[in-house]
This record gives C-alpha cells, sequence and structure tokens, in this order.
C-alpha cells in the first residue's frame, strides 16, 4: 500500500459555476474556512490517520430547455462535512482500516444522503440518524474487508465526524478522536472519549490527572471494526453556531500532547484557520508528537 501524497494538506474547493440564488432562510449559511493537515508525528513510521472534508451540494442537472444553458448547476448551500479516523491494527491494517471507512462514509453519503435537499421543508428534521448509519455503514465494510482477508482481523479506527449546515453543526462520533468548539474564546470539548481511563474519570474513580498517566489511558472501548463479539455505539450531538465558531476536529496524537488549555491558546493567537491548524500539529510534534496527529480547523462566520 502506497503512503500518501507528501503534502498533508487537503482543502476541496467551494463550487464557482454561478448558480441559482437560494431561497430566503429564517437561518442563513454561516461561510466556512476549513484547512486540515495530517502527519506521521516524530515516533511513528506510517500514518494510520485519515481525513476528509467536502462540500456537499445540490446538483440541478438541465436536460432540455429552449435556450442552451450551460451545467450542471451547482448550489453550495447545502452544507459542509468534516471527518477525522484514526487506525488501528498495525502497520497496514491500521492504515486501510481508516483509509476504508473514511472511503466507505463518503460513499454512503453519495449512494444515501436526502437531508441536503428536503432541509428547507416544514419537515426538515436531524440528519443525525444517517450519520449514524453512515458509520454504522463503513463499521460493515470493515468486517467485510476482515473476512475476505483475515490477516487483517482486529483492524479498527475511530472516527468522528461533523456536518455543517445552516447554523447547525452535528456531530457523529466513535473512539478517542474529538471534535472540539471554541467560542468566545473558550473551548468545550463536544464529544466525549470513548476509553477505558476516560470512563473511570466520568465514574469518579480517578482523576484528570491521574488518567494521564494510566496505564490502561489509550484502551478504547467503542470503535468501527474489530472482531465479531464488537458492537458499535454512534454518539450524536447536535450544536447551534454562532457567527466566528470554530469547530476543531483532531485524533488524539493532537490531545495527548497538547492540554485543552494549549489548544485554546493557540486558537486565540491564530485567528487565521490555516495557521492554527499548522500551528497545532507543530506543538504537538514539538511536545513530543509519540503518535501520528490529524487537525480540521474549521472557522464560521467572519466574525
Amino acid at each position: 500500500m502506497s503512503e500518501p501524497p507528501t503534502d498533508p494538506n487537503i482543502i476541496l474547493p467551494n463550487f464557482t459555476q454561478p448558480s441559482p440564488s437560494p431561497s430566503p432562510s429564517p437561518s442563513p449559511e454561516l461561510a466556512v474556512e476549513s484547512p486540515g493537515l495530517s502527519d506521521k508525528g516524530m515516533v511513528r513510521g506510517n500514518n494510520e490517520d485519515d481525513f476528509l472534508i467536502a462540500d456537499l451540494c445540490r446538483t440541478l442537472v438541465v436536460r432540455q430547455a429552449k435556450i442552451p444553458q450551460t451545467g450542471p448547476w451547482l448550489s453550495t448551500d447545502a452544507g459542509c462535512l468534516f471527518v477525522v479516523a484514526d487506525g488501528m491494527g498495525g502497520h497496514q491494517a491500521g492504515h486501510l482500516a481508516s483509509l476504508f471507512a473514511v472511503g466507505a462514509v463518503q460513499a454512503f453519503l453519495l449512494d444515501s444522503f436526502r437531508w441536503a435537499i428536503r432541509r428547507d421543508g416544514p419537515d426538515e428534521g436531524s440528519p443525525l440518524v444517517e450519520f449514524e448509519a453512515a458509520l454504522r455503514s463503513a463499521d460493515a465494510r470493515l468486517a467485510d474487508e476482515v473476512a475476505r482477508h483475515p490477516d487483517w482481523a482486529g483492524m479498527g479506527t475511530t472516527m468522528t465526524l461533523a456536518f455543517a449546515a445552516g447554523r447547525k453543526l452535528f456531530v457523529a462520533h466513535a473512539g478517542d478522536s474529538r471534535c472540539y468548539l471554541f467560542r468566545d474564546g473558550q473551548l468545550t470539548q463536544v464529544t466525549r472519549d470513548h476509553t477505558v481511563v476516560a470512563e473511570l474519570v466520568r465514574q469518579g474513580q480517578i482523576t484528570p490527572e491521574e488518567a494521564c498517566r494510566h496505564p490502561y489511558r489509550h484502551v478504547i472501548t467503542n470503535y468501527l471494526g474489530g472482531d465479531s463479539s464488537h458492537r458499535l455505539h454512534v454518539e450524536l450531538h447536535e450544536v447551534k453556531l454562532q457567527d466566528g465558531d470554530v469547530a476543531v476536529l483532531c485524533s488524539d496524537g493532537l490531545t495527548a500532547m497538547l492540554t485543552d488549555d494549549f489548544v485554546a491558546d493557540i486558537l486565540r493567537n491564530h485567528p487565521d484557520p490555516r495557521g492554527a491548524c499548522e500551528r497545532l500539529v507543530a506543538e504537538a510534534n514539538g511536545h513530543g508528537g509519540r503518535d501520528n496527529v490529524t487537525v480540521i480547523v474549521a472557522r464560521f462566520g467572519g466574525g
């Protein structure tokens, strides 16, 4: 399996082709700038992380008209998708697990995602049920791959997915990658870590300080893939966005090296998302870089 391109920055551009004017909405879209960066770190020989940044758009394909038209017509107001996955299972299997899982989510959304074209209706609902199904589809894809390749047994991946549409952020999550919201200078962790140690902290059996040194701090309890006895739980969130909000998605290669206070300080001092993204990865490596590190920094609006 070849290594990913040496330039880890992946930014999918907004479509620039003329599109029909969107109908008035009580929740206008927030502009988003969202660079991503992935690095193998200072210790690992390969990068088992994967990530995706994509625009989900409405499309109008004109089949016939009196006046000739170019096409298709694309509207960028459907939403923006962010995905971070941290593979596990060894040199090859971990890399493949994150790759397969992100690909499965992408394929599922291309084939099955319908919320973006109906969300202006009276029963717009929430797309969270579809994102849960997307993660379960990725989980099933990994099981199928292991069935075909028994030497990949045990491979799995974390996954944190966020979808921004209108003024809402929808999050689907499994594992110890994270989604944060940075607002008014304060950083809040949206997702929960699905690890043995995180559960012990939530139960009050150990302190957060003790968790940093606990021998089981890297044992993940919920993830995509794994053996046949594993059952995936998808954690779901819906967050109202404000102008100037910043969402950060990252693998644990960042959070194992940097405290939340340190991350917040970088975001305060680097309002440019690309600069913040690059500085976060550089600081994770500067503090040891013991794991692959992947970061997406998405800034909404212009405030």
